[in-house]
């Protein structure tokens, strides 16, 4: 009987349970790592309108800070939040207040741009409030991820930094659209 068990053959995990796992090591990797930043470009649009720039993402913990630089209007604008809401500025000249980051930029540019879960998309985590779905590419590293309505596609990864990060973000809600390609990152 022994000798029966031990010639069976043993079954490799799925594919997709190995990349899951991988997952789950990569969030609890990052879930420690709440101060980070990257360089990078980003391309917003509601189906008809939008914008594009450079772009530098700061977090630290649940506060974040974006400078978003507009080459056609030569502006730079601010955005600074948190759990206690947002603040604007470099668009007038006081600062712009509002209840969250993703209502004062769609108040003000018409951006439908959801901050609060880019905040973890950004590294190719799952926000947590609510539930998603992820699909796995060939790397083991998620490929899309649909959460809140938005589906979020990884088109290129950092596979040298450890744990991998992401470099091409696209979401999409539509008509709503976010690009984001991160040219540089800083996580502590």
């Amino acid at each position: 009987m022994l000798m029966l068990a031990a010639c069976a053959p043993v079954r490799p995990r799925p594919p997709a349970a190995q990349a899951a796992e991988g997952q789950n090591a990569r969030e609890s990797q990052l879930a420690t790592r709440t101060t980070w930043n990257f360089d990078g470009h980003f391309a917003v649009s509601d189906g008809r309108d939008g914008g594009s720039g450079t772009l530098q993402w700061q977090a630290q913990g649940a506060q974040f800070f974006l400078v978003l630089r507009a080459p056609v209007t030569g502006k730079t604008i601010e955005l600074q939040g948190g759990q206690g809401g947002a603040v604007l500025t470099g668009l007038r000249e006081l600062p712009i207040h509002g209840d969250d980051a993703e209502a004062l930029l769609d108040a003000e540019f018409g951006w439908h741009m959801p901050v609060e879960q880019l905040t973890w998309w950004v590294r190719g985590l799952r926000a947590p409030a609510s539930a998603a779905q992820v699909q796995y590419g060939d790397d083991g590293l998620p490929a899309s991820l649909v959460q809140d309505g938005w589906n979020v596609q990884y088109r290129d990864w950092y596979t040298d930094s450890q744990p991998p990060l992401p470099r091409k973000i696209f979401a999409s809600k539509p008509p709503y659209s976010v690009r984001l390609l991160i040219e540089q990152w800083r996580i502590q």
